[in-house]
């Protein structure tokens, strides 16, 4: 069974989420905010952007002056949360973590 056939039950969520440092959500998807500068945000739309293509999932990047907001859901699951979200996110964290900030 693939990753996106796995749903996150909303029971199980809040639990879920507790083990995902910065990200929130509910059962229809979950999203991070990184503060950071505009230039860092890019950088990382950028690195998340070659991670969504490997991955074949793709996540919404909003770039604001003051950062990067992520949101996941599954579409092909009915928009509903799954393990590839989960799986995507903690990927994305190690981007942010790895990525310095651009000023």
């Amino acid at each position: 069974m693939e990753l996106r056939d796995q749903v996150i039950s909303p029971a199980d969520l809040p639990e879920r989420l507790a083990e995902l440092p910065g990200w929130d959500g509910d059962a229809s998807g979950i999203s991070c905010d990184y503060p950071v500068g505009w230039d860092a945000a890019v950088v990382m739309a950028v690195r998340i952007g070659m991670l969504a293509v490997e991955m074949a999932h793709r996540p919404d990047l909003d770039i604001r002056w003051s950062g990067l907001n992520v949101f996941m859901t599954t579409h092909t699951a009915g928009d509903v949360v799954t393990e590839l979200d989960f799986a995507t996110a903690v990927r994305i964290n190690a981007i942010a973590a790895a990525t310095a900030p651009v000023e």
